[in-house]
Order: C-alpha cells, then sequence, then structure tokens
C-alpha cells in the first residue's frame, strides 16, 4: 500500500507508457479496520492508489496537504474534529482547492448530509454501498462532478423541501446568496434545473441549447455563487427557493449522481 507523502505510482506521468497518474486517494475514518478494508479495494484499482490514512478530522486536513490528495473519502463521525469540520476547514483553504470530499455516512447520520455539502463535500454515499460502487464514486468526484447516495438523496431533498425558504417576492432569492450573485434569468433557469437533479444533456434538451452552452452557463453559476460543484448548485437551488414543493423538485432526486 502507498504511505502518505510516497511518489506516485508509475513516475506520475500521464504521458508515460505505464498510463496516466492514478487518483491519489487519502481514507479518514476513525475505524482501523474500516480503513484497512477500504484501502484493499481502493489500492486493487488500477487507476487510484492509497497515499494516506487519518484516524481524526485534523489528521485528514494536514495529510490532505502534506500527501498531496486529489480526494478524500471521509467518515462523519471521527474524534478531535469530525469529517464535517474537516471538511469546511479543507474547502476553505486555497491551496487545497482542487481536493475533493466524498462523505461516508449511513441512514442514521442523514441529518450530517447537508451540513457536509454547505461545508464543501463534493457528495455522500453510505456506508454498505457495493465496493465497485465505491470505486465509481471515487472515479467520479475526482473527475470534478458530484454525486449522491440515491437513497439519502431522496430524504435530503424532502428535508430541504420542508425548510422554509427565504422570503421571496415570487422570483427566488432576491435577497439571498443567488439574488447577490446577480445571475442572468438564464443562469437562474439553468440553476433551477440543477437543483431538480437534471445533468447538462437533459438541461440542453429541455432549453433546445447545445451540452456545451449549458456546461458554460454551469460554469458561470459556480464561479458567481460561488460554488465548489453541482452538489453546492442544488443546495443553493433549495435554499434559494428555486426549486419548490410542487415545482419539480422531487424529479431527479433519486438519480444519483449529479453530473454532465
Amino acid at each position: 500500500m502507498t504511505t502518505a507523502g510516497a511518489d506516485t505510482a508509475g513516475g506520475a506521468d500521464p504521458g508515460s507508457p505505464s498510463g496516466p497518474t492514478p487518483i491519489r486517494v487519502l481514507l479518514a475514518d476513525d475505524q482501523t479496520l474500516v480503513r484497512a478494508a477500504f484501502a484493499m479495494l481502493v489500492d486493487s484499482a488500477p487507476d487510484m492508489e492509497v497515499v494516506g490514512q487519518a484516524a481524526t478530522g485534523r489528521e485528514a486536513v494536514a495529510l490532505a496537504r502534506s500527501a498531496r490528495a486529489d480526494l478524500v473519502v471521509m467518515d462523519i463521525r471521527m474524534p478531535d474534529l469530525d469529517g464535517i469540520g474537516a471538511t469546511r476547514l479543507i474547502a476553505a483553504e486555497e491551496d487545497l482547492a482542487g481536493v475533493r470530499v466524498l462523505v461516508l455516512t449511513t441512514y442514521e447520520t442523514d441529518e450530517n448530509v447537508i451540513g457536509a455539502l454547505r461545508a464543501g463535500a463534493s457528495g455522500f454515499l453510505v456506508k454498505d454501498t457495493r465496493p465497485a460502487e465505491l470505486l465509481d464514486a471515487i472515479r467520479t468526484v475526482a473527475a470534478g462532478d458530484a454525486l449522491l447516495s440515491p437513497g439519502p438523496t431522496a430524504r435530503l431533498i424532502a428535508r430541504l423541501l420542508r425548510t422554509p425558504a427565504p422570503p421571496t417576492n415570487g422570483d427566488g432569492d432576491p435577497g439571498g446568496a443567488v439574488g447577490r450573485a446577480r445571475l442572468t434569468d438564464r443562469e437562474r433557469q439553468v440553476l433551477a434545473l440543477v437543483g431538480r437533479g437534471l445533468t447538462n444533456a437533459e438541461i440542453a434538451e429541455l432549453l433546445s441549447l447545445s451540452p456545451l452552452t449549458v456546461k458554460t452557463h454551469v460554469s458561470r453559476v459556480m464561479n458567481k455563487l460561488p460554488a465548489r460543484d453541482r452538489a453546492q448548485l442544488v443546495i443553493a437551488a433549495y435554499e434559494s427557493g428555486l426549486v419548490v414543493p410542487g415545482g419539480g423538485g422531487g424529479e431527479g432526486a433519486a438519480r444519483g449522481r449529479i453530473g454532465a
């Protein structure tokens, strides 16, 4: 197994015969056996490697920097600093802007999911996810997409729908983050559809735009809010009132992946 600070396997040269640089994964969980099991799984994949293991949130933040991790598989409940706090620190540090966080949770900790996404996590999975699905999730999040586990996602959306939206004039969040971002009408429309769980291709078809144009709108919305990824856009869409009960918010809620 690769340890923290070790060189990337294969020379870290995308153009070398050994293939593209592996995804550098940091595992953060306070249970040694869980970390060991995840490490064996991750190291078994040819396109990723474990570069460190952390038993606390503070260790995870430090190792994310020193081990040059691309992605942190983050448990929520850890001593010293929990996964939400660690995610918030990683998201706030400019030097770690390229580090993605994939949070692991259980059905009993759904109340932490919103906090994790708001803190800057790019997605979450339940711990009983199949091994192949975990590896796919790492690839998805490392590629810059967001991923939400289908089971808890339905409850997450339902909880957000039960949360009173900020007062608006009927046009959605004029005084909130979305309003302050001064999004264009088209950008607000795209944000609302992202909040409903639609992919770029689906939005393009619905609005009679090219997928590239939709991708450009999504990128501009991310920059204006600002948001790290589509998971943050989903939160913004619900909190702003752009997606409301009865307005199609549940469409695509259990789709799972929220990507291009």
